[in-house]
């Protein structure tokens, strides 16, 4: 399902980059172009990011590594959808009010990295594990 959730966000962040840059440029301020700017490119990254973790979940069989994955990739999709949506709802339908949910999307976002983090100690930790006990055998 991660999969399927980063190449959904990928596709929207290049849609909504191309209406952005040429059905609202000419319409909205500068101020709101460099917001929607901002969330088209936060969009594009972390989609990118949530779609190599889901190709990481059809090779991977290490149990912890993945449940942290599982976490880190509910986290970034979480935080992506409401960072960059309150953004593009706020431009598009000229709603200032749905700003206010884009602090919280960051905030959710780097919970994301930190729980990315923490994945990649886990599995370097089952690593190690697995290839002393190989040792010992």
């Amino acid at each position: 399902m991660t999969l399927i959730y980063g190449a959904i966000l990928g596709f929207i962040s290049v849609a909504f980059g191309a209406y952005a840059e040429h059905g609202l440029k000419p319409i909205i301020t500068d101020e709101n172009f460099r917001f929607l700017l901002t969330a088209i490119r936060y969009n594009q990254v972390h989609a990118v990011v949530i779609t190599v973790i889901g190709l990481f979940f059809l090779s991977n069989d290490n149990h912890l590594a993945l449940t942290s994955l599982r976490r880190t990739s509910f986290l970034f999709i979480t935080g992506t959808i409401i960072f960059c949506f309150s953004i593009y709802i706020s431009v598009t339908l000229n709603l200032p009010g749905f700003l206010y949910g884009t602090p919280f999307g960051g905030v959710i976002i780097m919970l994301g990295w930190l729980m990315l983090l923490i994945a990649g100690v886990e599995a370097k930790k089952e690593k190690t594990k697995k290839e002393t006990d190989q040792n010992i055998i």
